[in-house]
């Protein structure tokens, strides 16, 4: 339908004030944006059906109280329009893709739209049309309005710093409510050389502007900076000063305290907040009442989120978007189905960003069905051709196991981007389809379409081996921060650290810049290796690229420090972080844990919870190490028994594993065992394992012999449970019973894994295993080893000779003793640094009893601390004397 004529006259049975069209049935689409002109006699208007429908690309502009229409020939005119229909009084030019109109007596409107029609008319008009006609018209107009404000600019209202749209007038007039926009195109052309020579905040008479940015917007700037960097607890404090002051907070300085919360999941500050709200009457507004919905949705509390949304007078898209993902968030799919149901009985219409967070949550869950439904309803509404509709929809059929439907759809959509590619890709992979996943990657390329990082990251999983990974990384043609960083994760993971290094090094040196990402593995690979020297030049580099605020690095720097036993840094730097999470919180509790300092953990762990930070169940496995490494056996039972009860987290198998360290270790392995056999949930082989070591430690042979069968049926390839046993035969002098287990250890072809031991001299990681003697410096760390010997005999060192398990003299296995890696490492440490220098070795199993012994007896004679990082915990050595206290 097309308006052609330039002039109209009020008709449709009106009698001259209103303008009717009669469309057809399908322009009467409700629920759209139209724009509703009336002239100044509204009572005029046709009260069954009164609309002007508009057609691009001529305008419509409204006129004096008569009953002609003037059209504008130019598609950029500013348009007319009520307040009624639209937020800005200003109104937004006119989408020329629409053709759409609405009815003041439709079923369909809302229930507020009489209301506010009413109000409008008791308002003067809010918008008028320049005088005269055509352009020069509206050059007069602009011409006389600008005149006026800089007359007297106290009349007009200032809205250059506070409004929302560009569409908003930048001056409103406080009685006619006519807008200047200082940018306008009728504007004439002294207008921004007089605006130039004014001062916003000042007001002086003839030429001065009043400024009407109050000092509550100024506190607002501040509070939403303070935000920004974490310090919520000051920003809060600031905006408690403002409302008890009666000063006027803006709304957005209530919105960035409340996202802050949300980004924190800082519910307890969340709410203190939404009482301010309602303490200053805006629980009405529907822009914080959605801001809030979302932030109790970010913070896990679905129940003040739904609680917020139903107080709502009014729920638009964006109120719905929020409470459906707040279900859809916490694994409520169907309550979100449900609600996205209501909505649409509402008239809300979904818009495709629902419909994408709907179907994420559908693929998380696998719920097909639901997801089917879904793809129903988007074919419904037309939004199956969009290319993220489309590869969210690919996404969920693959990973609910669907991966022919994906592919079909994928096949078959209009428009396919990289991220379509990797969709698809990706859930070939998931579904343990490689070759289906590389032969489409091929394909990918053969259409010219360039693989993203996350493309790469996915084929780096489906290659058979490191050697195949590097080759496609090798081989690509351009490598951005993503694809080294993965590759480097990927050397990381694999425990090649010196690889990992080695290629950042190299990535280095072809200019491509870390991101904070790219430090995380790094890190772990010093955290892993105690290469602390190494970890201190990241650490460097970190503060040097500003990645320091970054949680995650910070949490990975805790972590690093306190793995190399540096836990005096680690909590100095934990208490340095503006923003700490979960994450932050358990990397210092395990730092303590695995230090041997129980109590400290203990202290932290209670810390947490009386800030607001909610236990996760890795803090809880942390607490629990730290109870079980130090025989804090009525601690270790009520913080489990809280887990359970008070917290709501469901024990996994690595916390019974944690309480069956308890127990053993105390020596209660009577209760162990009646504590893995009472168990909800199937033991695993960590859980057998963990008695078989306790019963290791104190003797005991039935427990032991019950444990090894267990752990041998869940894992028959593993050496552990052989030499554990054999170690137990051997302390209680039962020959024939080591003699057989030898023979079935060779029978099961069995392997032993050799011990190894890293240590970090001048930034370079030596590495040792055992009766290494390809050291390039053997032969001094051998002569150092003899020295160290016959001083140790002088201090009456005895070799614990139980700790060899083959059957040689005496003086072989003594020979076998001073081989062990850590032993080793510790020699090189004092041949090649300094006297006085603290030495710290890295152990890839547990540290045995002798090298336990001996390294306590060497950190006496040599005067030196020594920190030996085994499989389980840190020893700390100075002075005869072991952080653990000998109960490891």
């Amino acid at each position: 339908m097309a308006i052609t004529t330039t002039t109209l006259i009020g008709g449709g049975g009106g009698g001259g004030g209103g303008l009717c069209f009669n469309p057809s049935n399908d322009d009467r689409r409700h629920g759209s944006l139209f724009f509703l002109f009336l002239s100044a006699d509204r009572s005029s208007l046709p009260p069954h059906r009164s609309l002007l429908l508009l057609c691009p690309p001529r305008l419509i502009i409204v006129t004096r109280p008569t009953n002609e229409y003037a059209l504008s020939s130019s598609s950029s005119a500013s348009l007319a329009c009520t307040a009624a229909l639209l937020p800005s009084a200003g109104g937004p030019r006119m989408d020329v893709t629409r053709k759409e109109a609405l009815w003041i007596n439709n079923r369909f409107n809302p229930h507020w739209v009489p209301a506010r029609l009413q109000f409008q008319q008791r308002k003067p008009s809010v918008f008028s049309a320049p005088r005269g006609s055509g352009h020069a018209g509206r050059l007069v107009r602009m011409e006389q309005l600008w005149q006026e404000f800089f007359s007297d600019p106290s009349q007009w209202w200032d809205n250059r710093l506070t409004k929302k749209s560009p569409n908003y007038p930048d001056f409103k007039h406080k009685r006619t409510l006519e807008g200047l926009w200082v940018d306008g195109c009728w504007n004439p052309s002294w207008v921004k050389e007089k605006m130039a020579s004014m001062t916003l905040g000042h007001i002086q008479s003839g030429d001065r502007l009043r400024s009407r940015v109050p000092d509550s917007f100024c506190n607002g700037d501040k509070l939403s900076k303070l935000c920004e960097e974490g310090r919520l607890k000051e920003a809060l404090h600031m905006l408690e000063l403002m409302v008890q002051q009666t000063t006027k907070p803006p709304i957005h300085a209530y919105a960035s305290l409340l996202k802050g919360c949300s980004r924190r999941m800082a519910l307890a500050e969340g709410k203190q907040v939404h009482a301010l709200i309602v303490q200053s009457g805006l629980d009405s507004n529907i822009f914080l009442a959605n801001t809030l919905v979302h932030m109790y949705s970010k913070c896990g509390s679905v129940l003040h989120a739904h609680k917020v949304f139903s107080n709502m007078p009014l729920h638009n898209v964006y109120s719905w978007t929020a409470i459906i993902s707040a279900y859809a968030d916490s694994g409520e799919v169907e309550e979100a189905i449900n609600l996205f149901q209501q909505m649409q009985k509402t008239g809300v219409a979904p818009d495709k960003v629902l419909f994408v967070l709907l179907l994420k949550a559908c693929a998380r869950l696998a719920a097909l069905e639901h997801g089917r439904q879904l793809h129903s309803q988007i074919i419904k509404r037309g939004f199956q051709s969009d290319v993220i509709v489309g590869s969210t929809l690919v996404s969920m059929y693959a990973k609910c196991g669907c991966t022919e439907d994906a592919r079909e759809l994928f096949d078959n959509l209009s428009e396919r981007d990289v991220v379509s590619w990797t969709a698809m890709i990706a859930g070939y992979a998931q579904n343990g389809l490689g070759k289906e996943a590389l032969a489409l990657y091929k394909q990918m390329k053969q259409e010219g379409v360039q693989p993203n990082n996350v493309t790469f990251v996915l084929l780096l999983k489906l290659c058979a081996s490191l050697e195949d990974a590097r080759e496609l990384f090798d081989n690509m043609s351009e490598r951005d921060v993503v694809s080294w960083t993965a590759m480097i994760t990927g050397y990381a993971q694999n425990g090649l650290g010196k690889e990992a290094l080695a290629l950042y090094e190299q990535m280095k040196q072809e200019g491509v810049q870390p991101n904070n990402v790219t430090f995380v593995p790094l890190l772990k690979v010093c955290a892993s290796l105690a290469a602390l020297e190494q970890g201190k030049q990241l650490h460097s580099e970190i503060i040097k690229r500003g990645f320091q605020s970054d949680v995650v690095v910070g949490s990975t720097l805790v972590d690093m420090y306190a793995k190399c036993g540096c836990t005096e840094d680690a909590r100095e730097l934990f208490n340095n972080m503006s923003e700490r999470d979960v994450v932050t919180w358990t990397a210092m509790i395990a730092g303590y844990a695995q230090n041997g300092l129980a109590q400290e953990a203990l202290a932290l762990f209670e810390q947490m919870q009386r800030e607001g930070t909610k236990p996760d169940d890795v803090t809880y496995v942390s607490v629990l190490s730290a109870c079980a490494h130090s025989g804090l056996v009525d601690q270790g039972r009520y913080v489990f028994d809280s887990m359970c009860k008070n917290h709501g987290v469901t024990p996994t198998r690595e916390h019974y594993a944690c309480m069956v360290d308890l127990l053993g270790r105390a020596g209660c392995l009577a209760d162990a065992e009646l504590f893995i056999n009472k168990m909800p949930i199937q033991p695993n082989s960590v859980v057998w394992m963990t008695l078989l070591g306790a019963a290791r430690n104190h003797g005991h042979v039935e427990i032991g012999r019950r444990a090894f069968d267990r752990v041998v049926k869940l894992e028959p390839e593993n050496a552990a449970p052989y030499l554990l046993l054999s170690n137990i035969y051997a302390a209680a002098g039962r020959k024939d019973e080591l003699a057989k287990i030898r023979n079935e250890m060779e029978e099961a072809g069995v392997k032993k894994m050799p011990g190894c031991s890293w240590i970090e001299v001048d930034n370079q990681l030596h590495a040792f295993v055992v009766g290494d003697a390809t050291h390039p410096q053997s032969k001094e760390i051998q002569a150092e080893l003899d020295r160290l010997l016959g001083l140790m005999k002088k201090a009456g060192y005895k070799p614990n000779l139980s700790f060899v398990l083959d059957d040689v003299e005496d003086e072989e296995k003594e020979n076998a003793l001073c081989g062990h890696s850590e032993k080793l490492a510790i020699a090189f440490g004092l041949v090649n640094t300094p006297s006085g220098t603290p030495i710290r070795i890295k152990k890839n199993l547990r540290v045995c009893g002798d090298c336990h012994n001996t390294t306590k007896i060497i950190s006496k004679i040599v005067g030196r601390d020594i920190s030996v990082m085994d499989a389980n915990r840190y020893h700390h050595f100075k002075d005869g004397f072991c952080s653990c206290g000998d109960y490891w």
